[in-house]
């Protein structure tokens, strides 16, 4: 075989696709990929807004939901509130009632025991219908001295009891649902001895 044989079967020989370069890409090929990246980093773009806002809806959604169960229980609880010390000053204006009733009771004594019978029937009567609405009375006469429940009016020195309890009680004191309608007006005993009064001065 010749040389001119040799280049002939040479050319004529099918191209390796491994051996031949690539052929470079073209304007168009570069450009329409260039396109499809901008589309994807759009779209990825765009997804990842949509997922915010998603996140910010379900955000609202249950601070909304949880405003309106918070509403809804301080309308009940004010609901409540207003059924149980509705009759607040109702029972303030009865309390006067009953206090007259009591010193009444006391005045009469021994003296007219036919009307002092028909006082504390009826002081007992609006004891009994105080109790239903649960006013109760506060007669701390003997026991601890709370502040929140009690007005000090005096204190005395007292040793024969323990030092701040209730040694007498000057006016009872009432609570309505356990709310204090009106503190119960008291002498607190110190516990120390009295002051003796130095004669030879």
């Amino acid at each position: 075989m010749n040389k001119e044989e040799a280049l002939q079967a040479q050319e004529a020989e099918p191209a390796n696709p491994e051996t031949q370069p690539e052929a470079p890409q073209t304007a168009a090929e570069s450009t329409q990929e260039i396109s499809v990246e901008e589309e994807i980093a759009g779209l990825s773009a765009q997804v990842e807004g949509l997922q915010q806002e998603l996140a910010d809806a379900r955000d609202q959604m249950l601070r909304a939901a949880a405003e309106a169960q918070n509403v809804r229980r301080r309308a009940e609880a004010d609901v409540e509130k207003a059924h149980k010390f509705a009759l607040e000053k109702f029972s303030r204006e009865l309390l006067p009632v009953v206090d007259s009733l009591e010193k009444a009771s006391e005045a009469l004594g021994d003296v007219g025991e036919a009307q002092k019978e028909g006082v504390e029937m009826t002081l007992r009567l609006l004891m009994a219908t105080l109790e239903k609405f649960n006013i109760k009375q506060v007669d701390p006469q003997g026991q601890a001295f709370d502040p929140q429940y009690h007005e000090a009016m005096t204190m005395v020195p007292n040793p024969s009891l323990p030092a701040n309890s209730v040694m007498d009680v000057l006016q009872k004191g009432y609570t309505l649902n356990e709310r204090l309608l009106r503190p119960a007006m008291v002498v607190v005993a110190t516990g120390g001895e009295a002051k003796k009064i130095d004669e030879t001065a």
